[in-house]
């Protein structure tokens, strides 16, 4: 995934200061930290957002890890946080597009905190029919569907795809977005989602826990975080020809492509234009405060989340 650094931090004394949700190493979720810190500054071509929200990504938990070491740019002490919903409260030199007042999302860095510093260039306006903080569910899980299902699995009409880890975040966006492209969309999901998912347009949903996965698909979207040896069984679900795009657990196989998402703000500018059109719906399953984030993590390692959460700063709540 392709985010942007951090701005340059408010010098000291200057009175400009902000809680953040902070590692100084990797490790368990003991970790984070929520601190005071100073608040950034916006450079030239940036913007200073005050988050209504940021949300949480599975994918964090490798950050906090150190599993992403050497694949993300991350210099400690880290500010947690990818997605962001907020309004500009101060634009930076050579910015033109964007000024105070406007509501934006985007894939960013630092965004589990009271505000952040971004490019202009990589924000879209924010939706205008969802509220401000559901928007934060949008960034990194829209665009890793939407490049899943139309750059990487190429769907069309009369194709059949099986969408496995259909009641995550990701998932919630690729059901639609396939179903969107004309497919026929056979979903995974357990027992607590399968309502969401049928509700998002899956034709078939199928309780992973208690049946095996069909097969002669055209294209499996893996989209959850399997052991290996599940991964490579996944081989044996598509028809001869078929294709596996996987954001998680790669797959060893020349029919398989992993990809990492990447910011594009054009297909969030896409996304928002789908939401605002009522052709894609936001589902939130939890809201928490910011001094949740811990716990977040510690239950996602224990596979006991499901689907888009939004962090919230208690001071913009």
């Amino acid at each position: 995934m392709t985010v942007v650094q951090q701005g340059e931090e408010a010098p000291a004394g200057s009175g400009g200061r902000m809680r953040a949700a902070r590692i100084h190493a990797y490790g368990d979720a003991s970790v984070i930290r929520y601190e005071e810190v100073p608040r950034p500054r916006p450079g030239p071509g940036e913007v200073l957002v005050e988050v209504a929200a940021t949300s949480f990504n599975p994918s964090e938990v490798g950050l906090r890890l150190g599993l992403l070491d050497g694949v993300l740019p991350v210099t400690l002490p880290h500010t947690l946080g990818w997605d962001v919903s907020g309004t500009v409260v101060e634009a930076g030199p050579e910015v033109t597009a964007l000024a105070p007042g406007d509501r934006v999302i985007g894939l960013v860095d630092g965004a589990a905190a009271d505000y952040t510093v971004a490019p202009a260039a990589v924000l879209a306006r924010a939706p205008e029919t969802i509220p401000p903080a559901d928007a934060a569910a949008v960034p990194v899980a829209g665009l890793t569907a939407w490049q899943a299902v139309f750059e990487h699995a190429r769907l069309g009409p009369g194709q059949t795809v099986l969408v496995n880890g259909a009641g995550g975040g990701i998932g919630m966006f690729a059901v639609q977005l396939a179903k969107r492209a004309g497919a026929t969309v056979v979903a995974t999901a357990s027992p607590r989602s399968e309502a969401a998912v049928r509700r998002l347009g899956a034709d078939e949903v199928v309780d992973y826990t208690a049946a095996p996965l069909p097969g002669g698909m055209d294209v499996v979207l893996n989209l959850a975080g399997i052991p290996p040896e599940a991964a490579q069984r996944l081989t044996g679900l598509v028809r001869p020809g078929g294709r596996i795009v996987t954001v998680a657990t790669p797959v060893d196989s020349p029919q398989a492509t992993h990809f990492v998402a990447r910011n594009d703000p054009a297909q969030l500018r896409e996304l928002v234009a789908l939401i605002d059109a009522g052709a894609l719906t936001v589902e939130i399953a939890e809201s928490h405060p910011l001094t949740a984030l811990h716990d977040i993590h510690r239950r996602a390692e224990s596979g006991r989340t499901r689907g888009k959460i939004i962090i919230i700063p208690r001071s913009t709540s």
